[in-house]
Formats: structure tokens, sequence, C-alpha cells
């Protein structure tokens, strides 16, 4: 399986070079050369297999250079019960028969991120052994939240690896800050940006492209790679959980063989709904995507009008895992739709250079016959969670509220009651001031007391990751400016 740039196809390289780059040294994301389709009764053979065992089926074709024991071992060691607190990994769990929430949260850090930040340095790591690099692999992040800790997770103490994750100072939640900061392992790095996620995002890109900082990291016996969703190895064990979701409804009854659902995605750069328009790609029946911003709600105007336009009012949101404006993965998206590589190269350059583009009348409706946007405030935000928990007696957090208001606006627009997978990408313990406020508590308790007030309320044990950070050491108080990452990053590798 080759691997190209979405902005130059002439670029094509293995799954192992693509995992060890992260991304493509003209600034594009390292996208398959083509889908491969799954067999036509794979999922009705899939739906009494483990977690496990699907994501080493799905993942297989994808990276033809690892052997299916090599996956297998990954697979167990990523999703196994030291890891997850169930054996499903990734449940899905009925609120009706037409609602069905996909819970991507009971890994170690409590978020979506972790269904595929377990996977990657399994693959990372073999894919240095494949292409025989000697240097370390130094991993650049940038987070809106949950990605960091994930990663932090994920790579810590991993050999031949050092880490560093750049989070937007005031932009993340207590907790989420507080996992990050309290981060153990010999190969971690963590700095607060002043500005947002974007900034912080911009600036990653910026150290990648950056001819002569490679060049003096290669000095130093160091390379640049990444776990933000620009690199494959991120999107690809995404696919997974949709692959699954059907699956589970398959084996429970809800659905038949063949049967379509929708998916309604709270998204922020795009990784995690582009993961189930490839999932769709390679043969699960997804009739419709919904994209579900807050009111950072420029892929909902891209969705509607196929004008991409950052040049907005930026929020600071109480789902800050979405407070993103320049959603990255949309150009792996673009590429799909478009196959016309210079077409997407032109759009990039057009954002990087005016924060806009418009794409074609044909692309737009191409994006239209997929996929459907739609957004909310933190008030419908907060309205949504107590009305779930009112109504199914099932507590979410702030990014999940946020993809319910956007199936509530989908129905009542097209009266379309199709299943529907939605997708909680964090648990509620994360965001406990939000949630508290959300049911009526109107004095929340700071930080970790907060833990104890949400369970208190509700009668639901906080997850004992979250629980776990009291008494943590605070090891990471760095902060910089944005222009100032590279310092941070040579003072880490010192």
């Amino acid at each position: 399986m080759q691997y190209v740039s979405t902005r130059d196809h002439t670029q094509a390289v293995q799954a192992s070079r693509a995992i060890a780059q992260g991304l493509a040294e003209d600034g594009g994301l390292m996208t398959p050369a083509y889908l491969p389709k799954m067999p036509k009764k794979a999922l009705e053979e899939l739906r009494e297999m483990s977690y496990q065992q699907r994501a080493v089926y799905v993942m297989k074709p994808f990276l033809d250079e690892f052997s299916v024991k090599e996956l297998t071992e990954y697979a167990n060691a990523a999703y196994g019960p030291e890891k997850f607190d169930t054996p499903a990994v990734a449940p899905v769990r009925t609120l009706d028969e037409s609602t069905h929430c996909l819970e991507l949260w009971h890994g170690p850090t409590c978020a979506f991120k972790d269904m595929a930040l377990q996977m990657l340095p399994h693959l990372l790591s073999a894919s240095l052994l494949k292409i025989e690099e000697q240097k370390t692999a130094c991993i650049l992040v940038a987070t809106s939240g949950d990605t960091g800790k994930g990663a932090l997770e994920g790579f810590k103490d991993v050999a031949g690896t050092r880490i560093l994750v750049f989070y937007p100072k005031d932009g993340v939640s207590q907790v989420q800050e507080l996992q990050m900061v309290t981060q153990e392992g010999n190969n971690v790095g963590v700095c607060a940006v002043h500005g947002n996620f974007d900034d912080a995002q911009t600036g990653v890109k910026r150290l990648f492209s950056d001819e002569e900082l490679r060049a003096r990291l290669a000095g130093l016996g160091y390379f640049f790679s990444s776990a933000n969703s620009i690199n494959w190895g991120r999107v690809l064990p995404q696919i997974v959980y949709y692959v699954s979701a059907y699956c589970d409804l398959l084996r429970d009854g809800y659905i038949q063989p063949g049967d379509e659902i929708n998916v309604c995605v709270p998204t922020g750069n795009f990784g995690n709904i582009l993961a189930g328009y490839y999932a769709r790609e390679i043969g699960v029946p997804i009739k419709r995507l919904l994209c579900a911003s807050n009111s950072n709600n420029v892929l909902t105007d891209f969705i509607r009008t196929g004008v991409y336009d950052r040049n907005r009012t930026f929020y600071n949101t109480m789902s800050p895992s979405m407070d993103i404006l320049i959603s990255s993965n949309l150009e792996r998206l673009l590429l799909a739709l478009t196959q016309d590589d210079q077409e997407v190269r032109g759009w990039m350059k057009q954002l990087s250079a005016a924060g806009r583009y418009q794409v074609n009348e044909r692309v737009a409706w191409k994006l239209q016959k997929l996929f459907s946007g739609y957004c909310c405030d933190d008030r419908e935000t907060q309205r949504m969670i107590a009305y779930i928990y009112h109504r199914y007696q099932y507590l979410i957090d702030p990014h999940t509220a946020v993809a319910f208001s956007a199936l509530a606006q989908y129905r009542q627009e097209t009266d379309d009651y199709t299943p529907t997978v939605v997708v909680s990408t964090a648990s509620p313990f994360k965001f406990c001031g939000s949630v508290l406020s959300a049911l009526g508590v109107e004095r929340p308790m700071e930080g970790l007391d907060a833990l104890d007030q949400l369970s208190q309320l509700t009668g639901l044990s906080a997850p004992a990751p979250l629980a776990g950070l009291r008494g943590k050491q605070v090891r990471f108080t760095q902060c910089v400016e944005k222009e100032d990452m590279v310092d941070a990053v040579l003072q880490m590798l010192r």
C-alpha cells in the first residue's frame, strides 16, 4: 500500500515511512493511494469477533508491511484489560431504537483519543525498525484538550521517542490540564502556549516545515514525527470503531445486514468524522455523516456553502476540544473528493495566505451529498446535557451534547429516523463544571473536588484514571508565546 501527500501525489511512500514521518515534507498529509474495500460478507463475519480481532481485520489491508501476528500483538496490548475498563473497548449504548451512543472514553485518559493513541506507539515503533531509522523520533503534538494526554500516556517511556505537547493556556478544562502537567515518564514534555489551539497547531506545522531546524535536530540525532491526527497512524485505528459499532448493532439485532445507519460526530480537527467517511468508503453502509460543531462553526458553514473561512471570531466554549478554526484533516477529504492534488494544494495556499478558500460546485455537491453540518452554542449544549440525562438517565459530556443537538436539528429538518450512532468522545467527568451547571448546580466546585460533587449528584463513580489524579505532582509549568515554540523544543532536547 502506497501513501501519497495530499499536495503532491508523486511523494509516494510505504505505510511505515508515512507513519514514521507523520507529515509530508511539502506540508501535506500522507493518505492511502486507494481505499481497500471489505469483502461482501465481512461485517457479518466480524459481528461475533472481539474488538481486537476487528482491529486487525480492518487495519491489515492498509498495512501490508505488517503481519497479522504483529497487528494481533499490537491490538491485544493497545486494547487489553489493563488499558480499557470494559471488554467491549468501544461499547454501543442504546438510548432508543433509532439512537445509539458509541462510547469511546473507556481508555486510560477517558477520551476518544485513546482509541488511536494506544495503537499508534506500537505502529510507530515498528515502523522505525522497518525503515531502519537510527535517530530518535521527536514527536510534536498540538492539543485542544484530549490528544495531549492521550499521546503522552501512549508514548510514555516508549524507546526511541521523545514527545512534547503544546496546549492553549486557559483553553482546556481544569481536569484536562491537570492530566497533562502531571504526566509521568522520562521522555515527555508539556508546554502551554499563549493563544488558542489554532496558534498551537499552526506553530507545530511551522516547526515541521522548518528545514533549518530539521537539519539542526538531525545533527543532534532526532527527527520530527507527529501524534496528531495529521499522522495516518492516528486516523487508521479510528476507522475500526465505526466498523465495530455497525457490527455490534448487527449482533444485537438493531439492524439487519445491509441496513444503512447515520453517524453523528462532534467535530473539531475533522479526523474523527473523516474516519467515519473512510469506514463508509471501505464498506460500512453509512447513509449520512452529521458533522456537529460548537460556536466555532467553520465546518458547518463550509458544508453548507462550500466556502471555508477561518476569518471569524474564535470562541472559548465548554466543549474546548472542538474550539478549532483550522480543521487539518479536511485536506484529506478534499483529496478524496477531487482526486486532484494540485487543486488541494491551491486551496491550502489560499487558506495559509488569506484564511479562506472556496471549492467548486462539483466538490460542494459531493460534500453535501454525504455530509450535513449543524452547530450550537453553550446554552444549547447545557440544555442537551440536561435533556439527555433526564430523558434517558444517561450522562454525557459537552462534546457529546453538541452531537446530540446536531442530531435533533437534523431529524427536525429531515424527519429521517434512520438508526443513528452518536459518537461520545469523552467522559462527562472530564468536564465536571459544565455538566454540573447544566444539571442545575449553581456553584460547581473547582478541580478534582467537582468529581466528587458530580458523583454525589448522579450516583455515578468517577473513572479511576481521573480520580487517581489526586495528589499527583505538577511537573510542567512552562508557558511560551506562539513565536517561541522552537525554544521549547530545543530546551527539551538538550
